[in-house]
């Protein structure tokens, strides 16, 4: 009996990693539809809950989207990303985690390009003040500059920390000091020490689907069950996750707003997502990604800034409200936990640059910051109105898009039952990105289309609207509206 139970679970791997193999090298086409299960197992010459396991594990990972009332379907997604390995040409000899992190870019594979019209993340940058930048680097005392030259503490430098903290407490509302804060390369590296250090292997984490897939991807790389959790006009629908998973240790969200989606969490669903936490002795990290950019006079707080929100990690990066190439964030920790996370961050990437944190602490301390942040809103606000314009004068009205008093990007939704894929292929034909909503759900039916503005002067705005204006008319049109 004994030897019996513990060839089960080894079972179950074998007949996921032999699905997933399948669907990886096109043996098992994207978009085709699988068996019954019950036919399926018999196939496989295994039990039916073996089958059901590793189908709700490919599920969770996207490689597999269940249709009700309709069975179920390979992920019309599953495409390798151009110049990606597949796993027969992975090095070997890698260690089991080591395949894990390998196999990410199945999940998430960063752009490498400059950023164009329509893409979605992407700040501008022309418009930054590098000139300021260069003469608070000019003035580094020698001292400041001979300091910034040596090894530094991994946590950042205390100036900049001091100085983020004063930060949050005036912009957002969080009240911490200097201690907690722990600097990083942006929002993904804390992502990554938060699975490092927090997770075991297999431990259950609750994510937002439709949601943002390089958090997927670093926490499928360290080993975590990735629970893909749906949204509704509040955010986050918690009670569901907690009926289907009770035993999750962490959840990651975008309560200000929700990325892909824009949703705003209400506040009695941000209280019970606290209350849950201290309920399950369980954590959540809030990535306020782009939670500078709410345009109207009333601003939603950070969830980190309530009453009880001791068991939230607060992640924050400069890569949107400053420019990607920086490469400087940070998150906001218990004390007790802070000489950890900063001993994780040395043993990959021992500390952040020197000379860039005396000199952002500087852009802060002086008042840049916050006068390069007014001036972006303000050029936001006036470029999603151009993208807006210019999408319904090209569609002759058939996309109408909303406006957002936050944000980057507009989402325009589809009905569940519409590809949005086939478009965004003719759109980057034309060389337009227009990505699909799709490309950042697991199991949700969500459809659409992202249209980021933030980056883009009015002319390539309506250039590249121009371009898709046919496609998108010709395709609401027919009936995908």
């Amino acid at each position: 009996m004994g030897a019996k139970s513990q060839r089960a679970p080894l079972r179950r791997q074998q007949v996921y990693e032999q699905l997933r193999q399948a669907m990886e090298n096109g043996h098992l086409p994207a978009g085709s539809r699988l068996p019954a299960t019950r036919e399926h197992a018999l196939t496989l010459g295994v039990s039916r809950n073996t089958l059901l396991w590793a189908m709700a594990r490919l599920q969770a990972e996207g490689y597999v989207q269940a249709r009700v009332g309709d069975g179920s379907y390979v992920s019309p997604n599953l495409r390798p990303p151009k110049g990606a390995p597949g796993l027969s040409a992975l090095p070997l000899g890698l260690s089991r985690r080591g395949q894990l992190m390998a196999e990410t870019v199945r999940h998430w594979n960063p752009p490498r390009q400059a950023a164009s019209a329509f893409r979605i993340g992407a700040p501008e940058v022309a418009s930054f003040p590098f000139a300021t930048w260069d003469r608070l680097g000019r003035q580094l005392s020698a001292s400041e500059r001979r300091a910034g030259a040596q090894y530094l503490d991994p946590a950042g430098e205390p100036v900049l920390r001091e100085a983020i903290a004063q930060w949050l407490w005036a912009s957002r509302g969080i009240r911490c000091d200097a201690g907690r804060v722990l600097v990083c390369s942006g929002s993904q590296q804390a992502i990554d020490l938060v699975g490092r250090l927090l997770l075991d292997v297999g431990d259950e984490v609750l994510v937002e689907d439709p949601g943002y897939p390089g958090i997927r991807a670093s926490l499928l790389g360290h080993g975590a069950q990735v629970r893909p959790v749906p949204l509704d006009a509040e955010g986050l629908c918690l009670e569901q996750a907690e009926d289907q998973w009770p035993n999750a240790r962490l959840a990651v969200v975008t309560p200000t707003h929700q990325f892909p989606t824009g949703v705003a969490m209400s506040l009695s669903r941000r209280q019970a997502l606290l209350d849950w936490a201290q309920r399950r002795q369980a954590w959540v990290v809030e990535d306020d990604y782009d939670g500078e950019f709410q345009y109207g006079a009333q601003r939603l707080p950070a969830l980190c800034s309530l009453p009880q929100a001791d068991r939230v990690l607060y992640v924050g990066t400069f890569s949107k409200t400053l420019h990607p190439g920086l490469r400087l964030g940070f998150i906001v920790l218990p004390t007790a936990w802070v000489s950890a996370f900063a001993m994780a961050r040395a043993l990959s990437d021992r500390h952040p640059p020197g000379d860039s944190q005396w000199v952002l602490a500087r852009f802060i301390a002086e008042g840049h910051l916050l006068r390069h942040l007014r001036r972006m809103r303000e050029l936001y606000q006036q470029r999603q109105q151009q993208l807006i314009q210019a999408l319904a004068e090209a569609t002759e009205g058939a996309l109408p898009l909303p406006s957002s008093d936050r944000g980057m990007h507009l989402c325009w939704p589809l009905p569940t039952p519409h590809d949005d894929l086939a478009l965004s292929h003719q759109a980057a034909a034309r060389g337009v990105v227009l990505t699909p909503l799709s490309r950042y759900t697991v199991t949700s039916p969500r459809r659409g289309w992202l249209f980021g503005y933030a980056g883009y002067e009015r002319a390539e705005l309506q250039s590249a609207a121009q371009q898709v204006g046919p496609l998108l008319r010709q395709s609401l049109s027919t009936g995908a509206a």
